[in-house]
């Protein structure tokens, strides 16, 4: 017999307030952006908006992420650890999961010093590719990537070659501008033809890292 999802709820263990701590993860990066509370009904309203929602141990209330400053976190994935008492959710981070304007919440080394900032702009590429993605599921007459994926591969294929063609020449020229608008334009159509293929960005992170091992 198949258990249900009200029974894995269920199953899971609450401490003596009631409460089970929550990690959030970038669900492309798997960066940890923070971690806070859940008891059994925000974990539910979680579940049912698909978006995390918390409940704070010092004011006594629900809190919803974003519900202030629109950084919203989009649920991708919920998933407990092998004790059931630790929530792991994947999520799609808008704008910042920090109150100090920094990507992650943890952003301090162990002996005090700031680490990288994390920013929104880090995962530009996953987010182009998303709406790229969505542009493909979803065409729209009025949508650049629509249109060109509506001609073809080759179609798409020629731009590459072509935006490849301007790095070459603005490289020679020695135009700097130019070639980060090119190499922009490059990558972008890049990101294309890999949607076409059903190639994923993490793809292409997973064989850049197997290289960096090497």
């Amino acid at each position: 017999m198949k258990e249900s999802k009200k029974d894995r709820l269920e199953d899971l263990k609450y401490d003596d307030q009631g409460l089970i701590p929550t990690i959030i993860q970038d669900y492309q990066s798997n960066e940890v952006l923070m971690l806070a509370y859940m008891n059994k009904d925000s974990l539910k309203k979680t579940i049912e908006d698909k978006k995390t929602c918390f409940w704070s141990r010092s004011r006594k209330k629900y809190w919803i992420k974003g519900e202030t400053s629109g950084n919203f976190q989009e649920v991708k994935d919920i998933s407990y650890d092998c004790d059931k008492d630790t929530l792991l959710i994947k999520v799609k981070q808008n704008g910042v999961a920090c109150h100090t304007g920094e990507y992650s919440c943890f952003f301090t080394n162990i002996n005090g010093q700031h680490l990288e900032k994390k920013t929104q702009e880090e995962n530009i590429i996953n987010e182009v590719y998303e709406v790229i993605e969505n542009r493909k599921k979803n065409p729209s007459p009025e949508s650049y990537v629509s249109s060109l994926i509506k001609k073809g591969e080759d179609k798409v294929l020629e731009k590459i070659i072509e935006e490849a063609g301007e790095v070459i020449i603005d490289v020679k020229n020695k135009n700097k501008e130019r070639i980060i608008m090119e190499v922009a334009d490059l990558w972008f159509h890049t990101l294309i033809m890999l949607s076409i293929n059903n190639i994923t960005t993490r793809d292409i992170y997973a064989e850049l890292r197997k290289r960096r091992k090497k």
